[in-house]
Parts: structure tokens; C-alpha cells; sequence
């Protein structure tokens, strides 16, 4: 790849992931291409040499927020295959996640968001959906593969919703409450 095109991809993945990190703490409505090219130290004129519309970078966004879970396990030296359901709660459903949005899921961050969204953009999440809920299927104890698929399609919408509605709490008391308990109860499932 020539230095021209290694830059122009550089710069490309830079406008993502600031995307990626703006839309989760803003939602999909709350920052508009000059401001996120601005933030990224970049002109809005240069926005259409990397996408052909706002919806193909909300996509691409979503996307990379997806992928952050895993690139960030990966990063720590933690294989996410090997955790355990209580594990995936543990690191999901805490205070560091409900306090840094731009750096956790977006199902957690834009749920209401995405599904107003474009197909483009809802064709990644319902992705992004299948995939958490086989992983947690195989993290979960079940007498078969229907009954784990139930536990892990609830202890992934408690675990985003818990998230959400622990975000929404201004009584920091009550959203602890909010986050233990949803961790309680999806570390009690895989039993």
C-alpha cells in the first residue's frame, strides 16, 4: 500500500473511531459531521473522500463500537472465550462502564438510538445481537441449546438495560443497587 493510501486509511479509521466513541457518549442525533471532523483535527471537505454519507459513517461506527469489546479484552490478554458468564458481568454491568459510555457497548449507549437509525446501521446491530447472544449462550447452563439461548437473550437485555437505567439514576446509591443486582443475577444464571 503506497503512503498516500496508508495515510488516507489512517485518517479514515481516526474519523471512525472518534465516531465511534462521540456517538455512544452523544447518541446517533447529538454530533454533526463539522463537529466530529473538528474534534478528529480534520475539515469538514475531507468528511466525503472517506464516506458517501453520514449513515455510512454511523454504520462504520457502530461497527468499530462493536468490535471494541473484544480488541480491548484481546489487549488486556484476557481470551473472551474462556470467561465465564459472571466474568462478562463483572467487566459489563459496573461503575466503569456506566461512567465512560464512548468506551462501552452501544446497545448499552443507543439502543433507542439505533433502532431509529438506517438498515445499514440496524443490519450491524441485529449482527452485533446474534453474536453476544451465542457467547453467552455458551458461557450459560441450560438442558439444551433453546434454554441457554433464553438465558443469554435475557442476561444480555438486563445487562444493557441495568447499564441504561443505572446511567439514568442521579442517586448514586440506587444505581450501585441497579448494577449489583443485575450482576448478581446474571452470575446466578449459568448455574
Amino acid at each position: 500500500m503506497g503512503r498516500s493510501q496508508l495515510e488516507k486509511q489512517k485518517t479514515h479509521e481516526k474519523i471512525v473511531e472518534t465516531a465511534s466513541k462521540r456517538l455512544r457518549e452523544e447518541g446517533l442525533e447529538g454530533i454533526g459531521v463539522a463537529d466530529l471532523m473538528k474534534e478528529a483535527g480534520l475539515t469538514v471537505g475531507g468528511f466525503y473522500k472517506h464516506f458517501a454519507s453520514r449513515d455510512d459513517l454511523v454504520a462504520e461506527a457502530i461497527q468499530s463500537a462493536f468490535d471494541s469489546w473484544g480488541r480491548k479484552l484481546e489487549a488486556e490478554g484476557v481470551n473472551p472465550a474462556e470467561m465465564t458468564a459472571a466474568d462478562v458481568a463483572d467487566r459489563y454491568v459496573s461503575a466503569y462502564h456506566r461512567d465512560n459510555p464512548g468506551e462501552g457497548c452501544p446497545f448499552a449507549a443507543l439502543t433507542s438510538d439505533i433502532s431509529r437509525s438506517g438498515e445499514k446501521a440496524r443490519g450491524i446491530a441485529t449482527d452485533g445481537l446474534r453474536r453476544n447472544f451465542a457467547s453467552l449462550a455458551s458461557k450459560v447452563a441450560g438442558a439444551d441449546d433453546s434454554e441457554r439461548r433464553r438465558k443469554a437473550i435475557m442476561a444480555f437485555a438486563m445487562m444493557a438495560g441495568g447499564v441504561g437505567l443505572a446511567r439514568i439514576s442521579s442517586d448514586e446509591e440506587l444505581s450501585a443497587e441497579i448494577l449489583a443486582t443485575v450482576r448478581d443475577f446474571v452470575a446466578d444464571i449459568d448455574k
